[in-house]
């Protein structure tokens, strides 16, 4: 399972690392737009497999920033 954006922007902060167990809704990147911090939430449960992107990155609407398994 993918976690993606949901809206472009800066990945100002990321709340799991690897081997973390996350629930469903848990906020996992927090991104910057326009002066806002926008949390990304899993939609399901799972295992932080692998984080695809780095604070400090631009992501576009879509972009894959967590691999869930």
């Amino acid at each position: 399972m993918e976690v993606l954006s949901n809206m472009a922007g800066n990945v100002w902060k990321i709340t799991v690392k690897p081997g973390d167990q996350v629930t469903e809704g848990q906020d996992v990147v927090i991104l910057e737009s326009m002066k806002m911090e926008i949390p990304i939430s899993a939609e399901v449960s799972g295992i932080v497999d692998e984080i695809t992107v780095n604070e400090g990155d631009f992501v576009n609407d879509g972009d894959v920033v967590i691999k869930l398994k």
